[in-house]
């Protein structure tokens, strides 16, 4: 039965949606109108792929959170469904946050989710309690459990957090249901708890998975546990990190713990740490495993310090990353856009062995909605370039560049004069590997985003971009001779 909350955003998007297509990005996807954050419940569910997120229909900025709702066959053309959930019950009165999805035995999908209840003491101050929850149904409709919460604080070990305890994401294994769920512990710092379940409906601790003992920040968010490429791999958002070299950003930030968990103890034994995405907009990723055994993971493209920073005129905020195939290769962590997009791919446009030497644009190559793979190397061979550029988005006054200096083997880009009114952080730079001299840069652009994926996918990076439409040049420019190929594809999604 749907509640009164539920329907009140239901009919909202009826009213409102049919004016926003025309905003959207074309194949990134967004709750349609309002405000969008955490992927949520991305799984497959009767042949075809469903992703939930944290959703406020009725404002650009955060609110009460619901469940939005969209489904897809390739990861490029979404369809949207009717808005999945409200916080309609006492125990999530205060938000349904984030969580996941799965299919059951019977075919009934399962949705399991942080309900949050704030208590206001006498002496005036707020309390938040946070629990897990369950709700069942067909791929439109949910129902949410009489039993609920399934996992409250009684099911916590001692030390453990009742107020940040968040984030469940729920995975079939063999005949048994495992969850991995973000706490935090007495000392203030982040841990990530396991639970199994024979049923998914009744529900036992069963160990620390992990803990940050204070390093790679404080509180841990989002968890995703992933068996890939034989390696064991920890997918974390994480509060307050502090600033690694140019590995790991400040702020809310993302990396991920490669290695082995020990089936007896049931804790990840570490063997490396990396970032995820080196962009200013990524958090919250969450995976699913498609038919055909690829890991595939979406994000959302944006950052709680850079969700102040809107277009007013757009009746819409945040924006999922596009999907992307995960592998491990060398002991990183690697991703690349999920293979559909090439079937979006239209006419091709191609340049080899371009000297580039001071600034230069190429017939054909601009645009908005993208995908183009620069290939640069030396063009000299006695010396090396000092850096070279790539300017995209790019009229008289706005444009965002991509660099790379050779010396010290660094990318940076910067977004300073990509349209952001705001007094935010607009660049990111960090270490890439080049040892033949021969950098691949591969940029895939919708409208308002920037996605750079290195060397076949050895490391992403991903960017909002408010500049107006109509600045779509491109041009390339470098301080010494350097000779780049060129293979550029408008992307076309009816």
């Amino acid at each position: 039965m749907r509640s009164k909350r539920l329907k009140k955003a239901r009919d909202f998007e009826s009213k409102y949606l049919p004016y926003t297509k025309s905003e959207q990005p074309v194949f990134h996807v967004t709750g349609g109108i309002g405000w969008i954050n955490d992927p949520n419940g991305f799984a497959p569910y009767k042949g075809e792929y469903h992703l939930f997120f944290q959703y406020y229909p009725y404002d650009t900025k955060w609110g009460p959170m619901h469940w939005g709702h969209v489904k897809t066959r390739d990861f490029i053309r979404w369809d949207r469904l009717p808005a999945a959930m409200a916080p309609d019950m006492d125990y999530d009165k205060d938000g349904c946050f984030s969580g996941s999805s799965v299919e059951l035995p019977d075919g009934r999908q399962l949705l399991m989710y942080t309900g949050v209840r704030n208590v206001r003491r006498r002496n005036g101050k707020i309390e938040y309690f946070q629990t897990q929850c369950l709700a069942v149904g067909d791929g439109t409709d949910y129902e949410k459990l009489a039993a609920n919460p399934v996992i409250d604080a009684s099911y916590l070990p001692e030390g453990a957090s009742a107020h940040d305890f968040r984030d469940p994401k729920i995975w079939r294994e063999g005949d048994r249901f495992y969850a991995v769920i973000a706490n935090r512990c007495d000392d203030g710092s982040g841990t990530i708890l396991l639970f199994e379940s024979e049923d998914a409906f009744h529900w036992k601790y069963v160990s620390l998975l992990a803990a940050c003992h204070n390093q790679y920040g404080r509180m841990w968010e989002c968890p995703d546990l992933i068996r890939l490429d034989g390696k064991d791999v920890l997918l974390i958002s994480t509060q307050e990190m502090n600033a690694v070299g140019l590995e790991f950003h400040p702020g809310n930030a993302n990396f991920c713990l490669i290695g082995e968990v020990d089936r007896k103890a049931q804790h990840l034994i570490r063997e490396s740490a990396q970032a995820i995405d080196y962009g200013l907009d990524f958090y919250a990723p969450q995976t699913l495993l498609t038919e055909d055994g690829r890991r595939v993971m979406i994000a959302w493209m944006q950052n709680w310090e850079t969700s102040i920073c809107k277009n007013e005129e757009l009746r819409f905020f945040g924006q999922m990353t596009l999907p992307r195939e995960l592998s491990l290769r060398n002991g990183r962590l690697c991703q690349n856009p999920v293979r559909e997009l090439d079937g979006y791919r239209g006419v091709r446009i191609d340049y080899r062995n371009v000297l580039i030497n001071g600034e230069t644009t190429l017939q054909g190559i601009n645009g908005r909605c993208l995908d183009m793979t620069v290939t640069i190397r030396p063009g000299n061979e006695n010396s090396m370039y000092k850096w070279f550029r790539l300017n995209v988005a790019k009229d008289g006054e706005h444009f965002t560049f991509i660099r790379y200096k050779p010396e010290t083997g660094t990318i940076k880009v910067d977004r300073t004069h990509s349209g952001f009114p705001h007094d935010i952080v607009n660049i990111r730079e960090f270490h890439v590997n080049a040892p033949d001299k021969e950098l691949k840069l591969r940029i895939v652009m919708d409208r308002y985003s920037l996605e750079l994926f290195v060397n076949d996918g050895e490391q992403a990076a991903s960017f909002v971009l408010y500049t107006p439409q109509q600045a779509e040049a491109i041009s390339f420019s470098a301080d010494g001779n350097a000779l780049i190929d060129v293979e550029k594809y408008e992307l076309v999604v009816h």
